[in-house]
């Protein structure tokens, strides 16, 4: 079975994420989901019925050194929501969230990466989001935004309910078939 890292940032579509858990194990994914801490804390009440719908612990933190790994390895890592703190982060090579530090290693270690910002229209104004875009773009990341991806909402105006999950995970297995197809 293919494994698929789904990572969440804090941002009001994660309240969906068990649909879109059940929407890929649908897809044919073994779905790991990893949470940056405001996420975790935000879905608390949700996390032990999470990790049992998803079959393994969800994890907001590093490990400590020694401690074995409890998930399987990836082939995809679909990080959705993204919000601008996360997007950024990760562009910039800031590692101190557990989620980002996998897939800005994951830029080195090739594995295949798709992101799906979920940022309103005033933070998309601010230099760096332009910048972190065309980083992550260039790294090789599919980056869903802008037409066929994320559109941003007016500052609160979100709507996120339509945050479109379809996408990022038909982004998710279309990158897992660039994969095999490459092997």
């Amino acid at each position: 079975m293919r494994t698929l890292y789904l990572f969440c940032s804090a941002a009001p579509p994660v309240f969906d994420v068990a649909r879109v858990i059940e929407d890929a194990q649908t897809r044919g994914w073994d779905v790991c989901l990893g949470l940056t801490p405001t996420a975790a804390r935000w879905l608390e009440p949700s996390l032990e019925g999470l990790a049992a719908l998803a079959g393994h612990p969800v994890l907001y933190d590093y490990k400590t050194p020694g401690e074995p790994d409890v998930w399987p390895r990836a082939d995809v890592v679909l990080m959705a929501p993204a919000t601008f703190s996360t997007f950024n982060e990760w562009a910039l090579g800031l590692t101190s969230k557990f989620v980002v530090g996998v897939v800005a290693e994951g830029i080195g270690k090739g594995m295949p990466l798709v992101v799906m910002p979920c940022v309103n229209a005033a933070y998309v104004q601010h230099p760096q989001f332009q910048r972190s875009l065309e980083t992550l773009r260039s790294a090789g990341v599919t980056v869903l935004y802008g037409e066929g991806g994320f559109v941003p909402n007016q500052p609160g105006q979100g709507r996120p309910k339509e945050y479109p999950w379809g996408l990022a995970l038909d982004a998710a297995d279309a990158a897992w078939r660039a994969k095999t197809t490459q092997t």
